[in-house]
């Protein structure tokens, strides 16, 4: 099979022939992809950012964000079969530690990461695990879906954790309209009543932003924490979730949270650097999110099925992976990359 793998860091992606992988363990499941989400990560992959932390021997097949349909399973699998329509949990994990089976398997103590430390998707096959797979309603088509499989996972998780404290007198702030934060803004509207305030640098993310559920747009052009403040009549929001997470956009993000509020920290690439006595005579807390849960993938889907989460898309074929990474990598994606074999 053609499959797309990273064959040094700070070098491009090549094109190589590999086995089709093998459904050889009782829980095996090998999914036809059919989308694969082509993700900011993957920039820092190649960067060599991920070297140290995934340990990964080159060459590797790089994609995290998958979705496709099940080709093979293994004897033990009774969840999904053959033809099935799946969206893939990126993470395959055990089941047995203390963290899933409390059901925060994303902090699965022997978990692996395909397209971080082991054999991704951005191929035409991929194998995985029973209990990362997905099944979707048919009413939605992988190449479709593929990044809510990360990129969408993400922002649900951050967003549903935010919403837990919201009311219909608070106020949100989501800091970039972009791949994540233009779903993390429709998982917001969807689960909670708050007044949503979008920030973003580009005009034409936050037209997207206020179609898709924004009450307001702020333009991030020098002024944002001054408008953000002036919104919530000099108080600040009781919860921001940042989706950018450099640029400085940490600090704006502290500074228009309000006292006793919730700073959600999502996109890296720079320090949170604040006093202590800052932290602790305002009350704010600092949130860091990761990817979600399996559960969490179930509930967006749910979502999906339903409409109220819609992932923008632009399409690009395997053979053409090295025009979409440069698109991404230039800013001219507007929503998510999605390669289809």
């Amino acid at each position: 099979m053609r499959a797309v793998q990273v064959v040094g860091y700070h070098q491009d992606l090549q094109m190589h022939e590999v086995d089709v992988p093998e459904a050889t363990g009782p829980f095996d499941v090998i999914v036809r992809i059919g989308g694969a989400g082509v993700c900011r990560t993957d920039l820092h992959i190649l960067e060599g950012q991920w070297e140290e932390k995934s340990g990964v021997t080159l060459p590797y097949t790089i994609g995290h964000e998958n979705a496709g349909w099940v080709h093979a399973v293994g004897s033990a699998v009774t969840n999904v079969r053959e033809g099935d329509k799946v969206i893939v949990h990126p993470l395959i994990t055990c089941g047995l530690c203390r963290a899933c089976r409390t059901g925060d398997d994303v902090h699965c103590e022997t978990s692996q990461f395909p397209g971080i430390n082991t054999a991704g998707g951005y191929a035409e096959y991929l194998k995985t695990s029973a209990r990362s797979v997905v099944p979707i309603d048919d009413s939605l088509e992988p190449a479709d879906v593929a990044a809510l499989a990360d990129a969408g996972l993400t922002a649900y998780h951050a967003a549903a954790k935010a919403a837990r404290r919201l009311t219909p007198r608070d106020t949100c702030v989501v800091i970039g309209a972009g791949g994540l934060g233009h779903i993390g803004i429709q998982v917001m509207k969807a689960l909670s009543p708050a007044q949503l305030v979008v920030v973003d640098r580009n005009p034409e993310a936050l037209k997207l932003a206020l179609s898709i559920g924004a009450d307001h747009g702020v333009v991030a052009e020098g002024k944002q924490v001054e408008e953000v403040l002036e919104i919530t009549h000099g108080l600040g929001a009781e919860v921001v979730i940042d989706f950018v997470g450099e640029g400085g956009s940490t600090a704006e993000g502290l500074a228009m949270t309000r006292q006793a509020g919730d700073y959600h920290v999502v996109g890296y690439g720079e320090n949170v650097d604040v006093p202590t006595i800052d932290l602790i005579s305002a009350e704010k807390n600092i949130i860091g999110n990761l990817v979600g849960s399996y559960n969490d993938l179930c509930d967006l889907m749910a979502l999906a099925a339903r409409g109220a989460v819609t992932l923008h898309t632009q399409k690009y074929a395997l053979d053409d992976f090295q025009t979409a990474i440069s698109d991404l990598d230039a800013g001219r994606v507007r929503g998510r990359a999605i390669l289809t074999p």
